[in-house]
């Protein structure tokens, strides 16, 4: 973390405890590959211009001020000044409120998760904090105002320092009755069952998160390659479609297949990696 560079600093504050903190992104997309749109025929890029949606006419920054639809055309203009004035005043403290069980939270609330580090001094109540939390088994509810909006963060003991991720509004999370409405009131149970939890028993592994690829980013990288060396790449075959299957039957074969024995993962070629582009560097792993 020492050549990284905080996206927050301010303080965790606990009762009357509080010790300076400095928060890290993640998890980023900033490496992935990323196009530039051309105008075909020069090659130049092109630029975004704002024009007035009546008029064609081009719309200057200096001209252009937030609007509220209130309803079909009609807006309630925002301007600058009065936007700033709604962002609520901040002391740069992560206040706790609250230990809770990890597992007490629902997946669905996590928003984007966030290193915390003691920043200078405070390295002696910051291990504290984690290291109490961890033989506890609990998390941190804490709130501060981070990026306009004051924002909940849950906070874990990870590896050597702390996460925070930042949670979902409750208005931001959508129910699942409307997913699950639909869903048919059967019961499994029987032959069907059991082969069933005979496949997930012979499919148990462990989460390593470097044995997924991004297989798009690999597919571009190397179609990048190519056209600069001049070559083409080979049309893909479209796969087979997926026919309807009895449920029964195939949960047998796959049952069956399960039982030659479980497959290690073969080593994997390296990926291509798009000229210009820096390979991404081994993260450790998540600790438990």
């Amino acid at each position: 973390m020492a050549t990284a560079r905080a996206n927050w600093k301010g303080f965790i504050k606990v009762g009357e405890l509080s010790f300076a903190v400095a928060l890290y992104t993640a998890a980023s997309s900033s490496e992935r590959i990323a196009f530039n749109t051309l105008n075909r025929s020069t090659g130049n890029r092109v630029r975004r211009e704002f024009v007035d949606s009546e008029t064609g006419d081009p719309v200057e920054r200096e001209d252009q001020v937030k609007g509220y639809e209130v309803e079909n055309g009609d807006y309630v203009v925002l301007e600058p000044d009065e936007v700033a004035a709604a962002i609520p005043d901040s002391d740069k403290t992560l206040k706790i409120e609250a230990f809770i069980p990890c597992s007490e939270i629902d997946d669905v609330y996590f928003d984007k998760p966030y290193y915390l580090a003691p920043d200078k001094m405070g390295t002696d109540a910051f291990k504290l904090l984690r290291d109490g939390m961890r033989q506890a088994k609990v998390a941190a509810l804490a709130q501060t105002v981070l990026f306009r909006r004051v924002r909940t963060v849950l906070i874990r003991p990870h590896g050597q320092g702390l996460i925070g991720t930042t949670l979902n509004f409750d208005y931001e999370v959508r129910s699942s009755n409307q997913a699950f409405d639909d869903m048919p009131d059967t019961k499994i149970q029987g032959e069907m069952l059991d082969l069933a939890k005979h496949i997930i028993k012979t499919k148990a592994g462990s989460f390593d998160a470097k044995a997924f690829d991004d297989r798009y980013e690999a597919a571009v990288a190397e179609l990048v390659k190519a056209k600069l060396e001049g070559r083409t790449l080979p049309k893909k075959k479209a796969p087979a479609p997926s026919k309807p299957s009895d449920l029964l039957q195939a949960l047998r074969e796959s049952a069956g297949k399960a039982s030659g024995g479980t497959k290690r993962a073969s080593s994997k070629p390296e990926a291509a990696v798009a000229p210009g582009k820096p390979k991404r560097s081994s993260r450790s792993k998540r600790a438990a």
